[in-house]
This record gives C-alpha cells, structure tokens and sequence, in this order.
C-alpha cells in the first residue's frame, strides 16, 4: 500500500498524535506521519514525535509570514494530508486555499452544534443528552467544513467536563482513523 504523507497539527497533549502514529505503522492505514506541527513550545505532544524519529516544528504564531514556513515544509515533504488534533490556532484563508480539501479537523462535539471553545461547560450549560465529536473539513468558516464522521455517547446525568473529555476522546480515537480512511477511499 502506498501511505500518503500527513502532517500533524497539535497544541497540547497530543493524545491523537499518539493514536494516528501507531495507526499508520499499521500496514493497511493510508498514512505516513511525516511531520509534526506545534504552536506552543510546551506541549507534551512533541515528546511522540521525538520517541518516534518524527521531525517536528514548533512555531511561533506571533511572527511575521509564520504560515510560509509552515506551508515550505508541508511542501518540501510532499504532505497529502493535514490533520489538525487540538491545534488551537485559526487558519488563514490563504492557508487553506493553499491546501483545499487536505486538511481535516477533530472537534469535541457533534458539530454543527458547540463550534469553538470551552465546549464541553457549554454542552453541559444547555443540559444536552448526548454528544461525541466530529471529523471535518476545514473551511474558511469556523468548525463549518462538511463532515466526515461523527460519533456520539449518550451523556449520563451525573457527568463533569472531565468525564465528557475522557469520553469524547475515546470516541476521537477511533473517529479520526475511520475519517482518514474515507478521505482516501473517496479521493
């Protein structure tokens, strides 16, 4: 099989990281994670990068032309695919253009419902009886673009916004294979 170069997108722990990597040793999923992408010179995320001999980049989004070294590097390594898992920065229109219908994003509930932030405490604010999360492509709109997947749980009265994160990030992991596996079967 031939697996596509992806780049990964991440701000912070990078649990889907870790899941897409072991996913694409696998040798029937379409992906090669070919570079790693960080916002935020913290992120636990980098260290599965480093374990797994993956190059990294982490950029500082306050810069000037920070997008043009981002997409250099998308280019120079042939990606086919970027994924965006908990990346917290907007892209720009510019960026997308570039790489229509390339990128995918994971969000925490079942969109179009709760786009953004903070959207667990909102889940629960509006006392809804189920959620999950939806893989979808990046528009120029905000958590807009058309889905992919989507998977849901039923919410149990006594959750928190801990046990909707943990709960919703089982579902996410197995989302966001399903979802790369579509994008390639259909392209």
């Amino acid at each position: 099989m031939v697996k596509r170069n992806t780049c990964i997108f991440i701000s912070g722990k990078g649990s889907n990281l870790k899941n897409l990597i072991n996913k694409s040793r696998e040798y029937n999923f379409p992906i090669k994670v070919k570079l790693v992408i960080c916002d935020n010179i913290e992120a636990k995320g980098i260290m599965y990068a480093k374990k797994n001999s993956i190059p990294y980049l982490i950029i500082n989004t306050k810069i000037r032309n920070f997008e043009n070294k981002i997409i250099n590097e998308l280019l120079k390594r042939k990606i086919s695919l970027i994924c965006l898992a908990g990346y917290m920065k907007i892209i720009s229109k510019k960026f997308i253009q570039s790489f229509k219908r390339k990128i995918i994003n994971i969000h925490p509930s079942l969109l179009p419902k709760f786009k953004g932030l903070n959207t667990f405490a909102r889940i629960l604010k509006e006392k809804e009886v189920k959620t999950g999360c939806t893989v979808h492509f990046v528009n120029e709109k905000l958590d807009s673009g058309r889905i992919i997947v989507q998977k849901k749980f039923y919410i149990d009265k006594n959750d928190n916004i801990l046990d909707l994160k943990n709960k919703t990030q089982k579902l996410e992991y197995i989302a966001f294979p399903e979802a790369i596996i579509k994008v390639f079967r259909n392209s």
